[in-house]
C-alpha cells in the first residue's frame, strides 16, 4: 500500500492513558513525541533506517484485552481494556497498530532505560570537558536524567583508537562511539558511499572505514551533525568554541540555487560554524561540505572597509571617502551620462530587494543593457544545483533577466568596446569571467563597483561602495524550485561597509524622486506591491521554512 493511501487510515493508539489517533505505518516512537511525550533515543534517525542499537527508546506496550469470540473488551469508556505485555520494546523498530497501548514513563521503562545508559558508560571515556559534543551530547543529556551518580563498573576500560585522521573534514575517537551506527547508514542510504562500518565483536567493537578507502565524500560532515555523541568531529570547528557561546541564526545557504537551510553558529561577530536546518521542501536534514566551508572569506584581511573614490588628478589611486561624498559622486557621475551609455551588470547572489532597487535604478537612467553572470556548474543530483546562483528566479521574477541569463554580457562588451557604454555600474560581480576584458574597463569614464572583496574589477574602479555578504544582511531569494525564503543576518558587516539596500536606496534618492523606503519591511511591502507573485506577502509572513510560489 503506498504511503498517501496510508495517510488516509487512521489508527487508534493509547499513549499513557490518552487515546489518540495516528496515520497508519507512523513509527511508535513518531506517535509518542507526535503526542508530546519525548522518547530518548540514539540510533533511531526520522531519515535513515531502523537498526535498533541502542535500546534506549524501550516502552511499555499492550493489546487489547480479547474476549473469547476473538473482540476486544471494552470498558466503561468505550475503548477496549489493555493487556499488558510482560516486557519492554524498542519503539523505533514498531509502527502503531490498532488498540495499542503505550506506557513512555513507567517504572519498569525508566529502570530499563537506566540499565542500558549504565552500560552504555561503562567503557565511555569521562573527558566532556575538552569534547566539542559538550553542550549537544545526547549522552550527556540522557546520563543527567537516566544515569547513575557513580560507577559500579571496577575493571578497567575497554581502551579504543582515539584522534583517527579518517578523511579530509573528519576526526574519529573511537572510545566515544556508542555504536548507534547513524554515520554507516547515512553514508550508505542518502550520500551513497559505503566507507563506513563496525569490525571486532563485543565490547572491542570499533568504527572504522573500509581498507583502503577514506570518508572524503562531499557530504561527510552531516555525519558529525547525526553522531549523538562526540565520536565524529569536524576539523574545521574542532577545538574552536563551546557550543553554549554560539548565537545560532537561522537563513539560507547561498552557494547554489537549493537554497538549503542553515543554522549559522557566530560569536562577538565572527562565524565559527554552519550547520543545516530541517527543511523537508528543500533539504531535509542535510547540506555539503563544500557549502558549509563556505564561510571563510567573510573574515579575509582584505575586505573591502570604506568607500573610495579615484582620484581625478593621479587618475589611478583610489582615495577613502565618505559615504555621503562617494554617493554623491556615483550619483553626478551617472546624471552626467547620455542616455543608452550607462550600462549594468548585476549579481544572481543579490536578494530580491537588492535586484528590486536595481531595476528601480535601471528605470531611472533609461538603462537598456542589464544582466546577470550565469555561473553553470555539475550539480551533483542531491543538494548541489546545476545552477551556482542562489537567486536566478528571483532576477527573473523582477524583470532584470529573461530565460537565458548572461545573454546580455556579449552586447555590454560590445557596446563598451565601441565606445557607445561609457559607464557600467556593476553590483556584488567581477566582470573579467563575463567576458568584459581589463583593457575594455580602462576605456570606461565611469566604472562604479559594489563589493564586498577586491578583484580585477574593483582594480579598476573610479568608484567604489564597500556592501555587505550574505551572512551580514536580511533579505529574501527564490530558490530554483520557486521557493521564496528568507536570508537572515548573522554578524555585521566591518568596518565603513554598509547593507546593499541602503547603499543602492541613497543612490537612488540622488538620482530619482519617486518615493523611497526607509525601512526593510517598507521596502518588501513596495515590492511585494508590485510584483503580482508576492502580493499580499510580507516579510514575516515567509516564516523559517519559505514559501512555494508555484502553489500560490
Amino acid at each position: 500500500m503506498s504511503s498517501s493511501a496510508n495517510e488516509n487510515i487512521m489508527i487508534n493508539v493509547q499513549i499513557d492513558g490518552i487515546w489518540k489517533q495516528f496515520a497508519k505505518g507512523t513509527r511508535l516512537i513518531e506517535a509518542c513525541m507526535q503526542s508530546g511525550q519525548h522518547i530518548p533515543h540514539y540510533c533511531y534517525h526520522p531519515k535513515l533506517s531502523v537498526p535498533g542499537n541502542c535500546r534506549m527508546c524501550l516502552v511499555e506496550t499492550g493489546s487489547p484485552k480479547m474476549t473469547p469470540d476473538r473482540k476486544p473488551e471494552l470498558g466503561e469508556d468505550g475503548y477496549p481494556i489493555i493487556q499488558w505485555n510482560p516486557r519492554p520494546v524498542i519503539s523505533c523498530a514498531l509502527e502503531v497498530s490498532e488498540g495499542m497501548a503505550v506506557r513512555t514513563h513507567s517504572s519498569l521503562v525508566e529502570e530499563c532505560r537506566k540499565g542500558v545508559m549504565e552500560f552504555l558508560l561503562i567503557n565511555h571515556p569521562l573527558d566532556c570537558t575538552i569534547c566539542d559534543k559538550a553542550g549537544e551530547c545526547r549522552l550527556q543529556e540522557f546520563s543527567v536524567e537516566y544515569g547513575h551518580g557513580g560507577s559500579r563498573f571496577l575493571e578497567d576500560k575497554v581502551k579504543k583508537p582515539k584522534h583517527v585522521d579518517i578523511g579530509k573534514y573528519i576526526v574519529l575517537d573511537d572510545e566515544r562511539c556508542i555504536l548507534c551506527s547513524r554515520c554507516i547508514r547515512f553514508m550508505k542510504e542518502v550520500a551513497h558511499d559505503d566507507v563506513l562500518g563496525f569490525v571486532e565483536r563485543g565490547s572491542h567493537t570499533t568504527l572504522t572505514v573500509h581498507p583502503g578507502k577514506r570518508l572524503d565524500n562531499n557530504y561527510s560532515l552531516n555525519t558529525v551533525d547525526i553522531c549523538p555523541v562526540g565520536a565524529l568531529t569536524s576539523k574545521d570547528f574542532r577545538f574552536k568554541m563551546r557550543v553554549w557561546f554560539l548565537k545560532e541564526t537561522k537563513t539560507i545557504d547561498v552557494s547554489c540555487g537549493t537554497g538549503s537551510n542553515i543554522i549559522i553558529g557566530s560569536r562577538e561577530n565572527t562565524i565559527y560554524r554552519i550547520t543545516p536546518r530541517q527543511n523537508e521542501a528543500v533539504n531535509s536534514y542535510w547540506m555539503p561540505d563544500s557549502h558549509r566551508l563556505n564561510y571563510t572569506y567573510l573574515h579575509r584581511e582584505d575586505r573591502l572597509l570604506t568607500p573610495c573614490v579615484r582620484d581625478q588628478e593621479s587618475d589611478h589611486i583610489l582615495k577613502s571617502s565618505p559615504w555621503s561624498e562617494a554617493l554623491h559622486a556615483a550619483a553626478k557621475a551617472l546624471q552626467g551620462e547620455e542616455a543608452g551609455s550607462i550600462a549594468m551588470i548585476v549579481s544572481g547572489r543579490m536578494t530580491n530587494e537588492e535586484l528590486f532597487l536595481a531595476r528601480r535604478l535601471k528605470e531611472a537612467l533609461s538603462m537598456t543593457l542589464v544582466d546577470i553572470r550565469p555561473r553553470p556548474q555539475d550539480g551533483d543530483g542531491f543538494l548541489i544545483a546545476k545552477d551556482g546562483n542562489p537567486n536566478t528566479r528571483g532576477a527573473q521574477l523582477l524583470g532584470l533577466v529573461g530565460e537565458e541569463p548572461g545573454a546580455l554580457l556579449g552586447a555590454i562588451n560590445e557596446g563598451i568596446e565601441a565606445g557607445k557604454i561609457t559607464s557600467l555600474l556593476v553590483l556584488h560581480e567581477n566582470v573579467i569571467p563575463c567576458g568584459i576584458s581589463e583593457a575594455a574597463l580602462k576605456k570606461l569614464k565611469n566604472l562604479i563597483v559594489l563589493d564586498i572583496l577586491p578583484s580585477a574589477t574593483t582594480q579598476h574602479a573610479t568608484i567604489l561602495l564597500p556592501g555587505s555578504a550574505a551572512a551580514e544582511k536580511r533579505g529574501s531569494m527564490i530558490n530554483i524550485k520557486g521557493r521564496l525564503q528568507r536570508l537572515t543576518q548573522a554578524i555585521q558587516a566591518p568596518g565603513s561597509a554598509r547593507d546593499d539596500w541602503e547603499i543602492l536606496r541613497d543612490l537612488l534618492k540622488l538620482i530619482s524622486p519617486a518615493p523611497l523606503p526607509m525601512t526593510f519591511e517598507e521596502l518588501f511591502a513596495q515590492m511585494a506591491s508590485e510584483i503580482p507573485s508576492l502580493r499580499g506577502l510580507n516579510f514575516g509572513k515567509i516564516g523559517d521554512l519559505g514559501i512555494d510560489l508555484t502553489l500560490l
